[in-house]
């Protein structure tokens, strides 16, 4: 269980390493499309990272929720015994 948890922890971190660079490409890209006229570029960046943003929270208060659910089934089936 040690080894699966470890593996997910270092693969989670080298993905996110790898897209720390991405950041100045996509600057780049704005201002270009910006400086041309063509704002509809960076809206969508906009709504990619907002996004990102929600998605991480989202997920956890399913996860909370489904738990919470769980648990109360538990404890309704115990107290019937």
């Amino acid at each position: 269980m040690k080894l699966k948890s470890l593996f997910l922890v270092v693969f989670f971190f080298g993905f996110q390493m790898a897209s720390f660079a991405q950041c100045a490409m996509c600057r780049a890209s704005v201002e270009n499309n910006v400086s041309n006229g063509d704002t509809s570029i960076g809206a969508g960046l906009n709504s990619g990272i907002l996004y990102l943003f929600v998605m991480p929270y989202l997920l956890a208060a399913v996860i909370g929720y489904l738990w919470y659910r769980s648990s109360k089934k538990k404890k309704a089936k115990l107290s019937l015994r």
